[in-house]
């Protein structure tokens, strides 16, 4: 790790390390909170639906299924102070273009990708379907959920140009010309159905998904988009809104890795320099001005999180063309999980982890996303998985650990109706940040006494509300231990670790603050 420590030494503001004690036991590092320096405004932390919880919110007890929203969107306690879930602010819900429609002509042979669509082909709709994405959605909402996004990845099958969900390559978006208006009523009606007959208003419409792949391989729903494609569907979304007189922003990026922000001449040019061409008031497609537009970039943090001195780069990058090219523009990191294969990952996506590993893995990519990028929302990928994969928050199997992977038509057809649902450290640690790291909170500086930064220990910290939240990642083998020169003169302390997951330790006082090694511990004072 200590090829590392030349750029972390340039962070001070956004990371800090704990080197040990002096000699009379007490901490010889001190953490000390600038709140006069001040960084993004956070907005959310999320994960999305698609697109396994039609099944288990169609099909699985409710027992089972009230557990998991409980995980992933309660902020109760229990009895012992300890969080009952994870508190995420955002909830993410693909609208389907009917591949479960299309059954096996779709071409996507997993019937867990198959989504269903709320438009027939004659025109009529049907809002009985996706029951189980509703459930979640109502459930999320149920329990104080305040902020609700709408996203699609390619348009209804029969307004597309192959009679299909998933794209023919790099040549342009899979509709046919004459329909981007019909696609972008559709997706205003449906966002206006659920704000009128059920009072769930999606905030934010994302119309876009990955456009710089290919989509050729049919195992979702997707399509490619060129930088005119996503315009042209973007102004169409734009007049739709304000047709329908719809309070919706619409959230544009979700770029399949960072770099198509803000690079020129990658491998696919006709779908980068997005930053430049859509944002700077310079490019060939401005929509920095249109009227529900959200002044905000995404982009997907996969294949840029190792080795560790390039994530930082990257995102340092990607912050700096923000600031030259369009100064106040929002940066949201809207999906991630763990496919990358290195010496951390161990194999990539495949092969689950419940435990720390993968979770101390992901809280790094967490931080850095929040500290150099600028990220004011992070959003995981897929809430609910039944893959022997590293794609979820929370993992269903048959009750002996067997997750899906390969041809397994038994534990398939299972999976959909009943199984054990796992939860996982990964989710836990999300909850650091998630649960106390709320909607409206301002990141603010701190930084160690000695300036000197390890990239072991990574420490972020935000106020807001009467409260002031301290979140530490312990990514090394021993313990730590420092003073935190902050607001209060006690904070509350919760715990993920091998032993613990968002565990309530009590209170601490900032005099000596101890973290455990391989921890993710979040420091509040104030009320939650």
């Amino acid at each position: 790790m200590r090829r590392y420590l030349p750029i972390l030494l340039l962070l001070t503001c956004c990371s800090a390390a704990v080197t040990g004690e002096n000699a009379s036991g007490q901490s010889g590092i001190v953490y000390r909170i600038d709140p006069a320096k001040t960084y993004q405004t956070m907005h959310s932390f999320g994960a999305s639906d698609a697109w396994r919880a039609q099944y288990v919110g169609l099909n699985w007890p409710d027992e089972k299924k009230n557990r998991i929203a409980d995980w992933l969107f309660s902020m109760e306690e229990d009895e012992e102070g300890n969080p009952r879930g994870i508190g995420l602010s955002m909830w993410r819900f693909n609208i389907g273009s009917g591949s479960y429609e299309q059954g096996d002509a779709s071409g996507i042979t997993n019937t867990w990708s198959r989504v269903e669509c709320f438009l027939a082909p004659d025109g009529s709709y049907d809002f009985s379907k996706q029951a189980g994405q509703q459930w979640f959605l109502e459930a999320a909402r149920e329990r104080g959920v305040g902020n609700f996004l709408a996203f699609t990845i390619a348009p209804p099958w029969f307004m597309s140009l192959n009679g299909k969900t998933t794209s023919q390559g790099k040549k342009g978006m899979n509709i046919r010309p004459d329909r981007y208006d019909d696609y972008a009523r559709f997706l205003v009606t449906v966002m206006k159905h659920f704000a009128v007959e059920k009072g769930i208003r999606f905030g934010y419409v994302s119309p876009v998904n990955e456009p710089q792949w290919d989509w050729n391989t049919p195992r979702q729903e997707g399509t490619f988009a060129n930088n005119a494609d996503c315009y042209k569907l973007i102004g169409e979304l734009n007049d739709e809104i304000s047709r329908q007189r719809l309070d919706t922003k619409i959230v544009f990026g979700e770029a399949g890795a960072v770099k198509y922000l803000y690079k020129s001449g990658t491998d696919t040019p006709i779908a980068d320099n997005q930053i430049h061409e859509f944002f700077s008031g310079r490019g060939a497609f401005p929509i920095l001005g249109m009227k529900n537009v959200l002044p905000c970039v995404s982009g997907h943090s996969y294949w840029s999180t190792w080795p560790v001195d390039s994530m930082i780069s990257e995102r340092r990058q990607l912050r700096e063309c923000i600031g030259r090219l369009s100064p106040g523009l929002g940066y949201w990191q809207t999906e991630y999980c763990v496919m990358e294969n290195n010496a951390e990952s161990k194999g990539g996506g495949w092969g689950r982890d419940l435990g720390m590993d993968i979770a101390l893995y992901v809280a790094r990519v967490i931080h850095y996303d929040i500290t150099v990028a600028q990220a004011a929302s992070w959003q995981w990928w897929t809430a609910i998985t039944p893959y022997d994969y590293k794609d979820g928050l929370i993992y269903l199997d048959d009750g002996l650990g067997n997750g899906l992977r390969g041809e397994n038509p038994s534990l398939d057809a299972s999976l959909k109706q009943d199984g054990v649902a796992r939860d996982s450290k990964l989710m836990w640690a999300l909850g650091n940040f998630s649960r106390f790291v709320r909607p409206g909170m301002v990141r603010v500086e701190i930084a160690s006494s000695t300036g000197v930064t390890d990239p072991g220990l990574l420490v972020s910290a935000y106020r807001g509300g009467g409260r002031e939240v301290v979140v530490v990642v312990n990514l090394g083998t021993r313990g730590q231990s420092f003073r935190l020169d902050g607001e209060a003169e006690k904070y509350r302390m919760y715990e993920t670790s091998e032993s613990s997951s968002l565990k309530y330790r009590g209170e601490t006082g900032r005099d000596k603050v101890s973290v455990p090694a391989r921890s993710v511990v979040t420091l509040v004072s104030g009320g939650i």
